[in-house]
């Protein structure tokens, strides 16, 4: 095995249920493409095979940093590479980690298929423990990939041969952390679900179990801030789940730009013997709606958000460090922004650790761009995928809303199906209650929490006569009316912008909305009129600008794609962070009458 410091991505990839036993197998792979499907057929999953080619996992082989660098299409991917159990593991349960890779995947241990897993965004793990020998042992991988399909969820990668409009580089097979780790033989703690209630000022804890319990097992989970301890409960395991209620002697939120984090300790013990333990952590924050306010911690706060993609130059999906995932966030801020919408990519968790961290707002995503769901059909790949984000992501403080869809356009002429979007809602919702939901953002809103627009209109004029007598309290912008109906719901601008601003100016290769300024001061003049007329009106919640940082050919970034500044500065950030009308208006009834 490689030395920690030569291998990419070293970082623990599940900051939410740490564990001191676990064993980091990016690196070196071999590697092999599989244009014609035929890889099983010809066991290349046996123990003596041998691919020709060599990878660097967890990067992508269309990526640079993979060093395959391949960008055409491929319909199935093999990975190979050997590991050994730390002798330090003897008796403990081995589990084997990916944290995501696409698409249909199978994963075979010394010539053994140890199971299968369909989604290109989630994380998913195999008990091994029965499978493996002393040793060296071997971990074979084939991932299937087709985005070309129409049903298989693929974000902005193109499904064409080259990059083009905002469609980029596609991501084949593994793209995250792949890892061991041992647990307790006899049970262990599989996930936990921390849900803070701030009104009652204690969390609610459920964890799920592994193994058979009887009445001798139990649960703890005791809260800390700061490294004192604020709360502790302990409770019974009942089945495969252990609920406990933690109340909170010292409170202190979690809001945008003040992150504040508890840290909690999960224990599963036998006869009063701890077995097992977890390290996680969370936040104590609330999310309400409320007229035509957000309101977080029952504070009215306007979200300044920007458009990111999720995309790297030379990783593509994949981050090159994680202090690139904390820079993006870092990035953002500095331009006056407190938030992002995550767009058409689930994240890695790694990115949502320095979202909460930081005290940085963003909206978990699906990667549905372009996914057919005219029929029933397209639930089956979407809702099991998307049940498993939400599990994934559901503990993060810095998640305040959830958009399971994003433009959800017909298809050849064919309606979407409305009944498909409003079960996505209403299972997003049953999952999760204590935050919103918007359904489709952009179009076609069946059932929805908020009501959301995209706008890329250039003219700050034209832009300010839709949305003026909104603010006045007059007609709502309601696009596409023979679609969707406005109800009442709050009010959010989730797109708008995206200014095609390419500093070679006469770079035909890239992409933008509209007609491209002539001069930097254009790009400001129009900038300041468009996010002036949002912040101006006390109606809109909020605004989310396209886009943080150019990626490929789409040059309408704050940043170019290596996350150079394009703009002064200061000019962004004061345009950004000048006061919302709906905040303005808070603040003056709050003041004490005279």
């Amino acid at each position: 095995m490689k030395d920690i410091m030569t291998i990419p991505r070293p970082e623990y990839p599940r900051p939410q249920m740490v564990r001191p036993e676990w064993v980091n197998l990016n690196g070196e792979w071999e590697f092999e493409i599989d244009h014609g499907k035929s890889g099983k057929e010809r066991n290349w999953f046996n123990d003596n095979q041998k691919f020709s080619r060599e990878i660097n996992v967890p990067f992508c082989p269309e990526s640079k940093l993979s060093g395959i660098a391949y960008t055409d299409f491929m319909a199935a991917v093999w990975y190979r590479r050997t590991f050994t159990i730390p002798a330090s593991w003897n008796g403990l349960r081995i589990l084997l980690h990916f944290g995501a890779v696409d698409y249909d995947t199978e994963v075979w241990v010394n010539g053994q298929s140890v199971g299968t897993h369909r989604g290109g965004y989630t994380p998913f793990s195999f008990d091994i423990t029965s499978y493996i020998q002393s040793g060296t042992n071997i971990v074979t991988v084939c991932a299937e990939d087709d985005v070309r399909s129409g049903l298989q969820p693929r974000g902005k990668q193109c499904d064409s041969y080259s990059s083009w409009g905002c469609d980029y580089t596609r991501t084949t097979g593994i793209w995250q952390t792949v890892w061991l780790e041992g647990v307790p033989q006899s049970a262990y703690i599989s996930s936990v679900k921390i849900s803070p209630d701030l009104a009652n000022e204690c969390a609610h804890v459920e964890a799920k179990i592994n193994g058979t319990c009887d009445g001798s097992w139990s649960f703890t989970a005791t809260a800390l801030y700061q490294h004192k301890q604020v709360g502790s409960h302990q409770a019974v395991v009942s089945g495969e789940r252990a609920r406990v209620t933690i109340p909170i002697s010292d409170i202190h939120v979690w809001e945008p730009g003040r992150p504040n984090l508890y840290d909690l300790n999960l224990t599963l013990l036998k006869n009063d013997q701890k077995v097992d333990e977890v390290q996680s952590y969370f936040g104590m924050r609330s999310v309400a709606l409320d007229g035509m306010t957000f309101k977080i911690n029952d504070k009215s706060v306007f979200q300044r958000l920007v458009l990111d993609q999720g995309f790297y130059s030379e990783g593509i999906y994949t981050a090159p460090t994680d202090e690139d995932l904390r820079n993006d966030i870092e990035l953002s801020m500095k331009l006056g922004f407190n938030g992002a919408r995550l767009h058409e990519k689930v994240f890695e968790p790694r990115f949502l650790y320095w979202a909460d961290q930081l005290g940085y707002l963003v909206w978990g995503e699906y990667a549905n761009w372009l996914f057919d769901i005219t029929t029933a059909t397209g639930l089956e790949r979407v809702l099991p995928e998307w049940m498993e984000a939400m599990e994934r992501d559901i503990n993060h403080p810095s998640i305040i809303g959830w958009c399971p869809f994003n433009e959800t356009w017909d298809k050849n002429g064919t309606k979407q199906n409305d009944e498909v979007v409003r079960i996505v809602y209403k299972v997003t919702k049953q999952l999760d209650p204590t935050r919103p939901v918007i359904d489709a953002s952009g179009f076609y809103h069946v059932s929805t929490d908020i009501f959301d627009v995209h706008d890329y209109d250039q003219n700050p004029e034209t832009f300010k006569e839709r949305y003026e007598p909104m603010g006045a309290g007059g007609d709502v912008h309601v696009p596409f009316p023979d679609r969707q109906k406005y109800e009442g719901q709050p009010y959010f601008v989730s797109e708008f912008g995206g200014i095609w601003w390419d500093p070679v100016a006469k770079n035909e290769k890239s992409w933008g909305y509209g007609e491209r300024p002539r001069s930097e001061e254009e790009f400001l003049t129009r900038y300041e009129g468009l996010v002036s007329v949002l912040l101006n009106n006390p109606n809109i919640f909020g605004f989310c600008y396209t886009q943080l940082y150019d990626v490929e050919q789409e040059t309408n970034g704050l940043y170019t794609y290596d996350r150079k500044l394009k703009f002064n500065q200061k000019v962004i950030q004061g345009i950004n962070s000048r006061t919302a009308a709906i905040e303005k208006a808070l603040k003056e009834e709050a003041k004490p009458s005279i």
